[in-house]
């Protein structure tokens, strides 16, 4: 009966999986030919296909296959955006990306803790815990916007690199505050900011190591003999940065999104693989970022729980509005102050101020609280995913007239 019931649940499982990725081809087909970021049209299908409308897809936030599709299809995109970025682009800007990653992500969460203390009524620190809960901003919509709207290379990879960095910092400042609400540790501004640095040092080393191996592994000019598995080295390196960045309580993300630099820049190592062999390397993985993109937001928009939103709705609105219009530009606005060499523009600024979405991160950091029974979990959930929802649809779609009437547009 045992053997029975796993089969019946394998068999839901396996259908669940194959509905996402038929319907996910057929949106992916659809937004390109809407010209509109593919993660919008997937996160509004979930609501549709999810158990409080349609109950076709029902995968529990809490479940094995959702944390797992989350935590391995988040690190295969930041992956991807990492390998995307170009070193000698990025050395430009790195100053003005550690702010914003790190006082810029302290900023929000207290420009939105104070306004939805007033907004809500809610107590101050569970104010506090939400604005640290949707402070960072999202690689995993980033990363696929970019990749569809061609930005100019300086403001695109600072806010690709702004959006895996900050990750680290918006959970360290969630669990701070929850610790703080719990009655069970104190608020330490050099504490956050030394935890966040060595989290993220460590981050780095682990994924720039497994970054070099790979790209000898591959694209050695003696010792290449996994140049016919290339596509599978990535995958089993993904895997073992985020693992091996984990087990030493460093930034798993920061690993992986590390080892896509490396990997993408492996030529400024003396690296280079053949034309035929690169090319196969390229295709697969976008087809695997396109999967994993698949997944995460049909199933993210299948857990909205509308009842709960509804609770917040109104005052939840005001608080994620004056976040985007109000909270967002403060913070860039205050930490590109701080990096006068970098000279930005004002247009460079605006266009930073609007691409911030929230997604993958903010929304399983919210879940946890829930699952964990944390002080002001509901209200935190309820705001979280009004954020998210409005991010991505609002500025998400938008991301290209926005860039256009700045003059931010790659041009070719």
């Amino acid at each position: 009966m045992e053997s029975s019931a796993s089969i019946e649940i394998a068999k839901q499982a396996l259908l669940t999986f194959g509905l996402i990725l038929a319907i996910g081809s057929f949106l992916g087909i659809t937004a390109k030919k809407l010209k509109t970021p593919d993660v919008a049209i997937f996160l509004l299908a979930g609501m549709v296909l999810g158990p409080e409308v349609m109950g076709v897809i029902d995968i529990k936030a809490n479940s094995i296959a959702n944390q797992l599709i989350l935590i391995f299809g988040s690190c295969y995109i930041l992956f991807d955006g990492g390998a995307s970025l170009k070193l000698k682009v990025l050395k430009e800007v790195w100053l003005t990306v550690v702010i914003l990653s790190t006082l810029g992500v302290l900023i929000s969460m207290f420009v939105t803790g104070v306004v939805a203390y007033w907004i809500l009524g809610i107590p101050f620190i569970i104010a506090l815990l939400l604005g640290a809960t949707i402070a960072s901003t999202d690689p995993a919509t980033l990363v696929p916007v970019f990749q569809q709207v061609k930005i100019r290379e300086r403001v695109a990879q600072a806010v690709m690199s702004e959006s895996a960095f900050n990750d680290a910092m918006g959970a360290i400042a969630t669990f701070t505050v929850l610790g703080i609400a719990a009655g069970h540790a104190e608020f330490s501004l050099f504490g956050s900011m030394g935890e966040l640095l060595w989290q993220a040092c460590l981050g780095i080393f682990v994924g720039g190591i497994l970054g070099y191996l790979a790209a000898v592994l591959i694209a050695h000019e003696k010792f290449s003999f996994l140049l016919e598995y290339a596509p599978l080295v990535t995958l089993m390196a993904v895997i073992g940065a985020y693992m091996g960045a984990d087990g030493a309580h460093a930034s798993g993300f920061m690993a992986v999104f590390t080892f896509g630099i490396i990997l993408g820049n492996k030529d400024m190592f003396g690296f280079e693989m053949q034309e035929r062999e690169a090319e196969r390397m390229e295709d697969y993985i976008t087809t695997t970022a396109l999967i994993m993109r698949m997944f995460i937001f049909i199933l993210l928009g299948s857990q909205v729980n509308f009842a709960l939103m509804n609770e917040y709705l109104i005052g939840g609105v005001i608080v994620v509005l004056i976040f985007m219009f109000i909270g967002r530009p403060l913070t860039v606005f205050a930490c590109a102050a701080l990096d006068p060499k970098a000279n930005w523009t004002r247009n460079e600024l605006l266009f930073m101020c609007w691409t911030r979405e929230t997604g993958v991160i903010p929304g399983a950091l919210a879940g946890m609280l829930v699952g964990m029974k944390a002080p002001g979990a509901d209200v935190v959930a309820s705001v979280t995913f009004i954020a998210i929802l409005m991010t991505i649809l609002i500025q998400a779609t938008t991301t290209k007239w926005v860039a256009k009437k700045l003059g931010m547009l790659e041009t070719v």
